[in-house]
């Protein structure tokens, strides 16, 4: 279920249009052993296996880190570091998680100090709609009878969107946004966020509710 359709909106949220479905158990495993092997191979210092996990990543990366920004150069930007960072501190990975939640841990971590050092100087920058966000079927066919009132009031909606998801707190940003946009389980949250499902639930409840009442009046 999309996250407008939890909230009861009628719009469209901005992802990607390459954001994946949750993967099948088996496809899970084989891409752990598949990272496992990559991960091995770049800490003895082939660096071509890391540009295999870079490319395996750095989209969902982006959307979640532009979720979390709303701007595009920012996402841009955090994404880069957080690979710099994983390979840095490559040697230091043990595999007591999976490469995929360790990474997500990292650069989560450094959007959550982004977004407060942006809020405590005070400057959110709202970046233009992802122009996926094109593909999108509910787009689509809105546009199929479209209106200039009614591309007027859709622009207004994921302006909306937008700023409504940078007023919620960092922590319950990120929940919102790697499971309603992301897709991602509460046991693969809890690991990036170093936090119990629980608490995940908890924070996911509450960031629904905070944007439903940001939102009413599109309700």
């Amino acid at each position: 279920m999309k996250l407008k359709e939890k909230l009861g909106l009628g719009g469209t949220v901005p992802r990607p249009a390459s954001a994946p479905a949750p993967a099948a158990e088996c496809e899970i495993d084989l891409r752990h052993e598949e990272d496992e092997a990559l991960v091995r191979r770049s800490q003895k210092g082939e660096s071509a296996a890391f540009d295999v996990l870079v490319e395996r990543y750095k989209e969902r990366l982006y959307a979640t880190v532009y979720h979390m920004t709303s701007n595009h150069e920012d996402a841009n930007d955090l994404v880069q570091d957080t690979f710099i960072k994983a390979y840095k501190s490559l040697q230091s990975f043990r595999g007591q998680s999976s490469f995929y939640t360790w990474v997500y841990r990292i650069a989560v971590n450094r959007t959550i100090n982004f977004v407060k050092r942006r809020k405590n100087r005070n400057q959110y920058s709202l970046d233009d709609l992802d122009s996926s966000i094109q593909s999108d079927p509910d787009l689509v066919e809105m546009q199929s009878h479209a209106t200039p009132r009614r591309e007027v009031g859709l622009n207004e909606l994921q302006e909306k969107l937008n700023e409504a998801l940078q007023k919620l707190s960092e922590s319950h940003r990120a929940v919102v946004t790697m499971h309603d946009v992301q897709g991602m389980t509460h046991a693969d949250i809890a690991k990036v966020m170093g936090c119990s499902e629980g608490t995940v639930r908890s924070r996911l409840f509450y960031a629904r509710q905070q944007l439903q009442g940001l939102l009413s009046e599109y309700l």
